[in-house]
């Protein structure tokens, strides 16, 4: 059965109708997310393999039968695990249906049909009894409800129902215990993706809105790679604290509860951001421990487990506050059932901080994402405009500027052009950006239309045509780099406001593309057939099925300062898109091959845009550069990439198998439908 979806075109802001199969969704979910990352994620299988054992193995010295609760269970591999471990049934619980199908295939292709059986619903749903889903209570529970905040996917209310209604009234729980770590650091590349910051123009100093300086920020926890982050990044204004232990042997309440941490200021500083983790322990005694600690904490030459299901947690402190050695803080983690948020304040202070989860009420941080903020921030890339516009403003320049959330305005008006106005899609958009003008002084000033670029007229302009056009560009709807072409579309709509001899900038755009090593990316789209000797090939098939026809001539956006990766070849140059001219009819084209310089398997393509603002001068939203020796890439840490993973992964070294030498490609821009497809292939 067909289904027809409404989507709104990123590139042409169009509305698109786009027929699908009604599971599409389904697959898309299940072959976009992290199944295939865990099943790859040995430390993490091996730790709760051995703790499943062992629980087994204590319920069966009490001379009790082994009856097993796994909620959420997957693909079902803690379930087998557990029956391979001894137990005498389990009930593998999974709300999610077209998982929950492919976990009774997997049981059933391993042998385990009689001894497991799958239940799709919430485990708040699942009844015991003789006509229940469960024939008698659980003495072991299973679960694998973590994200990388701990608690965001609803484990504590699961457990905590489960424990009261699922349970025996001795169970045996796998992980034992859970602990929270956190640690108060200064670093102002992290607090640029909070919030925005002052900036000194030609004609003053740029002042943000007092109201988004107070914002606590977005309520969502930033879940990043931290171990990317340079530990020249940050200052560490506190030790390493244990927040909270949760004892899931024990009952488990989901009631909003605090937890002060008393310590004392290793160095002076600005206490801005609070850095956080997670370990497990799957035994009672702690013997076998599963870590979420960054690399950066692991002794010298071991091995650090890769894994992108689980990373690690930056808060944002509600304000910034000046701390001095020595000096007495306490540091308070407060925590609901699906969330945390922390305060800080003196030792010994009366708590007037709201126990409340902090919500955003600038709007800021609603409308922009925290790379934004980080783009924003970015004083190079500022001044790179700067120098840009000053080239092509004059007094007499009637300037437009188009991207959502721009200060190019601000620029522009402070380098001297006649008059400025900007274009924001959203009015809650459009209300931000008066803010920050009317705080600058700037409302009446600039103008902020509330349109779409088909909609301007010159009545909107004061009867005068646009001398200048400008963007970043960036719009909130692009999720790939090349939707931002979105740009060129206005700049096609805008013709009829145009002066004749109008200058764009940026000129033009271009997609570069570079062959590339991952150094552990490749694992979330690598095969899966087998995992701790159990055959999961039914997750391969499911993910096929949607990747093989569409993802496979798709990139996906990842931010790739966090995955490091090694450069086989030279970047170049594959696709050039001209904005002085309007968005063409025809098909645009282009093929060639990309020649391997370095020994490696290439996993895959990244492919970026760099925009030519005047005839001598660019930015770029990928590659930084490459080192020489070894390849090792630097990405501009503010923008996600396209990441185009190859079915089959090639090598370039001497071996038995003739090795890859280029990587053939094939660029299809479509200005109708505003999307490219894309094809790449292995030369040998």
């Amino acid at each position: 059965m067909k289904v027809f979806c409404g989507r709104v075109n990123p590139t042409t802001g169009a509305l698109d109708w786009v027929e699908e199969d009604e599971d599409y969704d389904y697959h898309q979910e299940i072959a976009r997310s992290s199944y295939a990352d865990m099943l790859h994620d040995k430390d993490r299988n091996e730790k709760y393999y051995q703790g499943i054992r062992a629980a087994v193995k204590r319920v069966k010295e009490r001379g009790e039968k082994a009856i097993v609760l796994d909620i959420g269970t997957g693909t079902g591999l803690l379930s087998m695990m557990a029956v391979t471990a001894g137990a005498d049934y389990c009930y593998a619980v999974e709300v999610f249906k077209p998982m929950s199908e492919a976990a009774v295939q997997i049981v059933k292709a391993n042998g385990f049909a009689g001894k497991i059986k799958v239940i799709n619903k919430h485990s708040k749903e699942v009844t015991v009894g003789p006509d229940g889903d469960m024939m008698q209570r659980a003495n072991i529970l299973i679960t694998e409800l973590f994200d990388t905040e701990l608690i965001g996917e609803g484990a504590l209310p699961s457990y905590e129902h489960a424990q009261h209604t699922l349970m025996q009234e001795r169970w045996e729980a796998v992980p034992h215990r859970a602990t929270v770590y956190a640690q108060v650091v200064e670093s102002h590349r992290l607090w640029s993706w909070n919030k925005l910051l002052p900036l000194d123009l030609d004609s003053g100093r740029f002042q943000p809105p007092p109201e988004m300086q107070s914002c606590p920020g977005a309520p969502s926890v930033c879940d990043i790679q931290l171990s990317q982050l340079n530990p020249c990044d940050f200052k560490s204004l506190s030790h390493i604290m244990v927040t909270c232990r949760i004892d899931f042997s024990q009952q488990i309440s989901s009631a909003t509860v605090s937890h002060p941490m008393n310590f004392s200021c290793l160095a002076s500083g600005t206490a801005q951001v609070v850095l956080s983790w997670w370990d497990i322990d799957m035994d009672p005694e702690g013997t076998i421990n599963c870590t979420m600690k960054p690399g950066w904490l692991y002794p010298s030459g071991h091995t650090v487990p890769w894994r992108d299901h689980w990373m690690q947690c930056v808060y944002f402190l509600p304000e910034e506050k000046k701390v001095v050695q020595r000096g007495e803080l306490c540091l308070t983690a407060h925590q609901d059932d699906y969330s945390m948020w922390f305060t800080l304040q003196n030792s010994g202070a009366e708590e007037n901080a709201s126990n409340e989860r902090p919500v955003c009420h600038c709007g800021a941080h609603i409308i922009w994402n925290r790379p934004r903020f980080g783009e924003l921030n970015d004083q190079s890339r500022i001044d790179k405009y700067k120098k840009a516009l000053k080239k092509i403003l004059t007094p007499s320049s009637v300037c437009l500027c188009v991207s959502d959330g721009s200060l190019l305005p601000l620029l522009a008006h402070s380098i001297g052009a006649a008059q400025v106005f900007t274009l924001e899609y959203s009015s809650m958009s459009q209300h931000l950006m008066e803010k920050i003008f009317q705080v600058n002084n700037l409302k009446e000033v600039i103008p902020v239309l509330q349109k779409t670029p088909d909609k301007v007229t010159a009545d909107d302009l004061g009867d005068r045509k646009v001398s200048v056009l400008i963007g970043e560009p960036f719009f909130t709807t692009s999720l790939l780099p090349w939707h931002n072409l979105y740009f060129w579309y206005s700049r096609t709509a805008l013709s009829g406001v145009l002066s004749k001899d109008c200058t764009v900038s940026p000129v033009s755009a271009s997609i570069h593309i570079l062959a590339v090593e991952f150094k552990d990316l490749w694992r979330i789209r690598s095969p899966c057939g087998s995992c701790e000797g159990f055959d999961v090939r039914i997750m391969d098939e499911m993910i096929k099925k949607s990747l093989d026809f569409r993802e496979l001539r798709e990139a996906e956006p990842h931010a790739l300062w966090e995955y490091p990766c090694r450069a086989l070849s030279d970047p170049i140059n594959a696709m050039t898109f001209n904005f002085q001219e309007a968005v063409p009819g025809d098909v645009m084209k282009s093929e060639g091959s990309v020649n391997l310089v370095r020994s490696g398997m290439c996993h895959g393509v990244v492919l970026w845009m760099e925009y030519q603002l005047t005839e001598d001068m660019r930015v770029s939203t990928g590659l930084l550069g490459v080192s020489e020796e070894e390849g090792d890439c630097q990405w501009y840490p503010h923008s996600k990439q396209g990441v185009f993973f190859l079915s089959s992964v090639t090598e370039l070294e001497p071996s038995s198998m003739k090795p890859c030498t280029s990587v053939n490609y094939q660029l299809t821009f479509s200005p109708k439908h505003g999307d490219i497809q894309m094809n790449f292939s292995s030369k040998f």
